[in-house]
């Protein structure tokens, strides 16, 4: 069983009910044990076709119209006629939201594999990529839920934080943040913060109590609210993806914006109502692998490891204060998460993992 999602209509769901497939050679079967579901996927779907997250995991039948948003989790392989990898071997990467899924195996050292089948060919390399959690530094079989629910977020949030300050900071004295109580842009703040950089989060008034309470930003200001900024050289980090906001950022800061980034889309369903002309500068859409790339080839991968692992371990115990892990197993619960996700109104504080096993979660 699969959950697979309208390409179209990011609301509407069905359950494709997968034949057992038979490996052909150098396959290897997957059980998916557990993922985790945040607005993140929400924005995959958004941008599906624009960054090709469609093509990771293709429909069972009429692929044009369904598609199957990818998650973050953690998976077994079952069966593999793939000599280089061994039955029992557990993955953390990209999944489904389902029972299992096949891969082929290539690209294989100590750290993990990647997936070289045909369909993923041209994806970015992150997305096709498999840690080993018997080679991860970082693992720990008791903290899965955080590295599934807030580590992929959170390279996010590290790669838009050294993206500032690989432009040092555009000239801001400030970076505003839209859905300030999104994972992502929790992330960004505590990461600035401990660089002293000033961050305003955008957030509606029903979450500004909390994300006031976690006390990483700088300032909190509502949505209604966008003129309270300060009218000082900034950066804009969109998270939110709304279109109305977005136009009274810049108007406000005209003349001050310097950069305008564009990274997720947590009011995907939002309409805007305001067709005025954008004010300067031109938003520009930020591919994590890209600069992770330019990373990769400055530092070296060891180094960049070694970086994103410190402030990862640091960012993970100091989020174990507020998150509320909630448990979803079996159709019904994990789409009722879904559908909790996409109306848009979800719980800040609330992490959810899930799998299509019922009582699998380990």
């Amino acid at each position: 069983m699969t959950i697979e999602t309208n390409r179209k209509d990011l609301a509407s769901t069905r359950i494709a009910a997968d034949e057992a497939t038979p490996l052909e050679s150098g396959q290897c079967r997957l059980r998916v044990d557990h993922f985790a579901l945040t607005m993140n996927n929400i924005t995959y779907g958004v941008f599906g076709d624009m960054l090709r997250y469609w093509d990771v995991f293709p429909a069972s039948d009429s692929p044009s119209e369904w598609g199957r948003i990818p998650t973050w989790g953690f998976a077994e392989i079952v069966e593999s006629k793939c000599e280089d990898v061994a039955i029992g071997e557990r993955l953390f990467g990209f999944l489904p939201m389902g029972e299992e899924t096949i891969i082929t195996p290539g690209k294989i050292d100590d750290r993990g594999l990647s997936d070289i089948a045909p369909h993923r060919v041209g994806l970015a390399g992150a997305y096709n990529r498999y840690q080993k959690a018997s080679t991860d530094p970082t693992y720990h079989a008791d903290r899965e839920a955080q590295q599934m629910l807030l580590y992929p977020l959170f390279f996010t949030s590290f790669v838009i934080d050294d993206f500032l300050t690989d432009n040092e900071d555009f000239g801001a004295s400030q970076v505003v943040v839209s859905s300030a109580s999104s994972k992502t842009a929790i992330g960004v703040a505590y990461l600035a913060k401990q660089r002293g950089i000033k961050t305003v989060g955008l957030t509606s008034n029903g979450n500004r109590e909390f994300v006031e309470s976690l006390e990483v930003f700088s300032e909190v200001v509502v949505y209604e609210d966008v003129n309270e900024i300060a009218k000082v050289p900034s950066a804009y980090v969109d998270i939110a993806g709304n279109q109305d906001l977005l136009r009274a950022v810049h108007a406000h800061l005209d003349g001050v914006l310097n950069h305008s980034m564009v990274v997720g889309n947590t009011n995907w369903d939002h309409v805007a109502t305001d067709t005025s002309e954008l004010a300067a500068p031109r938003p520009e859409f930020l591919f994590a692998p890209t600069q992770i790339s330019k990373r990769t080839k400055e530092w070296g991968r060891d180094e960049l490891d070694r970086r994103i692992g410190t402030a990862w371990s640091n960012y993970s115990e100091w989020c174990d204060s507020w998150i509320e892990f909630s448990q979803a197993a079996g159709n019904d619960e994990v789409l009722a998460v879904y559908e909790t996700l996409i109306s848009g109104r979800p719980d800040p504080k609330q992490g959810f993992i899930c799998s299509i096993h019922r009582g699998t979660n380990k």
